[in-house]
Parts: structure tokens; sequence; C-alpha cells
């Protein structure tokens, strides 16, 4: 199993690809720094059997600070739904940002199955078990205060990305996330990632499983420790990736940010600034 390979997705022909397996995570509808509209095309292009939304698809927190629902949010949703409708078989493990959900585990809604964890077979029968993460974020469960702090300020980095993009398309250039760039230098956030890569692996083999597939801390990873599978999904708002699994059982981080969806979404932007 390759566990290293990260392909940015060749859409410039516009190609659907179908997929055993999808899961996406920490989306942050209804924050502005959620990136909807690459979303939409990546789930427009993309199909699969099984689709998982590891957490924080709503950024709840946000929400009840400042409304902020775009169009866009809105079709996100739709478009999940779409998939389900239509056979997809769609679970939903809510995360800290969209903790609320958590009142309806074990419900169903919209033929979307809400879960606090799950637990999938691979095609090459390997057992991942599937989890946001946040439960084992030591801030998260016991410095809640800290944790809201924290977010106030990744919420600023976030903005300061989000026009440093908006410079990037002005001149027609890729989308690169800078606020990913500054956080992995923090020498005290790579020590905390990979602390919680470890967390993870351990507690994966506590429960018997192959692997884990988590999201929660927005970097997106494929590798073994111990032997044993840690996956993350990344997240919507920096890094745009998710975890697929092929139909022969292989998995790869997929990124979405490549030239020909960067090209069509610059020219749309520059369309909209030349109208304003």
């Amino acid at each position: 199993m390759n566990l290293s390979k990260i392909n940015p997705l060749g859409h410039l022909e516009q190609k659907h690809r179908t997929y055993r397996t999808i899961w996406i995570s920490d989306i942050h509808l209804g924050s502005k720094g959620s990136q909807s509209e690459h979303l939409l095309e990546f789930l427009k292009y993309n199909d699969s059997e099984y689709l998982y939304l590891v957490g924080d698809i709503i950024d709840g927190w946000r929400l009840t600070k400042k409304w902020y629902w775009p169009q866009s949010h809105n079709d996100v949703i739709q478009k999940i739904l779409r998939k389900a409708r239509k056979g997809t078989k769609v679970f939903y493990i809510p995360g800290n940002h969209d903790e609320g959900s958590r009142s309806f585990i074990g419900l169903t809604f919209g033929d979307i199955k809400i879960r606090n964890q799950a637990f999938h077979l691979t095609a090459k029968q390997k057992k991942l078990w599937v989890v946001h993460g946040d439960m084992f974020d030591h801030v998260i469960q016991h410095a809640r205060w800290l944790a809201y702090i924290g977010d106030s300020a990744y919420t600023f980095l976030l903005w300061i990305n989000k026009w440093f993009n908006d410079l990037r398309r002005f001149f027609n250039l890729p989308y690169w996330s800078l606020s990913q760039y500054l956080k992995l230098k923090v020498k005290k956030a790579v020590s905390f990632i990979n602390a919680f890569e470890t967390l993870m692996v351990k507690e994966a083999h506590r429960r018997g499983c192959d692997g884990v597939v988590c999201g929660h801390i927005h970097k997106s990873e494929l590798k073994e420790i111990n032997n044993l599978i840690y996956a993350n999904d990344g997240d919507w708002v920096e890094s745009l990736t998710a975890l697929v699994e092929h139909k022969d059982g292989e998995l790869e981080i997929v990124n979405w940010v490549d030239l020909g969806h960067e090209y069509n979404l610059n020219q749309s932007f520059l369309k909209n600034k030349q109208i304003a």
C-alpha cells in the first residue's frame, strides 16, 4: 500500500471519478473561512459508494457569534443530501464545532446516518476506526475557554489567508494556504500534531482496528505508525483535501488545488471584480 502518495487531481478535462469511499471533514460551513465553492466542485466531479463526513461540517461556534450562511454553504448541504438520495451511503460523525448534532447520534435524517464513530472495512479487509478526533485533544476536553481563544486566533489567521489568496487570484495565481504554512512553522503546533497522530493510532489499536481515519487538526496525512494506518482527511478551509479509497482498497489523499479548477475559479473572481 502506497501511503505517501498525494495526487493533485488533474481535472482540466472535467473528468468524473468514482471511488469506493470518500472521507471529508472540517468544512466549517457557517464560517467565512469555508472554501465551499471548491468543495462543491469536488462533490460534483467525485462520487463514491460510501461518504463519511468526519466532523466540523457546520461551524456552530461561529454561527452562535454571528450568523453567516451564503448560498454556496446551502448548496453543499443540498449536494450531500442529493448524493444520499441517489444511493450513496452517507455517515455523519459530528466534531467539536458541530457538537450539537451529537444529540441526534443513532438517528437518520435525509438518508444520512448520524454516528459518534464508525468502523469501515476496506476492500482489502482493513478495519478502520472513523472518528473526528476532538475527544483526544487535551485543550478541547480540559480547557474549553482556551479552545475558544485559540479558535478566535485561528479565525483571524484564516481571514489573513482569505485576503492573501484573493490577491493571488487577482494575479491569476493558484490557491496556496498561507495560514497552514505559518501554522506548520510553529514548533509547538508540529509537536501537537505528532502527539495527536500517535495517540489516535494507539486508540485504534486498542479497538482492534488496522488504522484510524480522523480530521480535527486540519493537517492531511496518510502514513503508517507502528504498522497501523494513520489517515487524516485534512480540511476545506486550508488544505482542500479528502481521503479516498479506490475500488481495489488503496487509500490516497487527494488535493483539490490544481491549475484547472483554480483557473476557472480565478476567472469567476476576476469577473465579479469587474462587475463590482
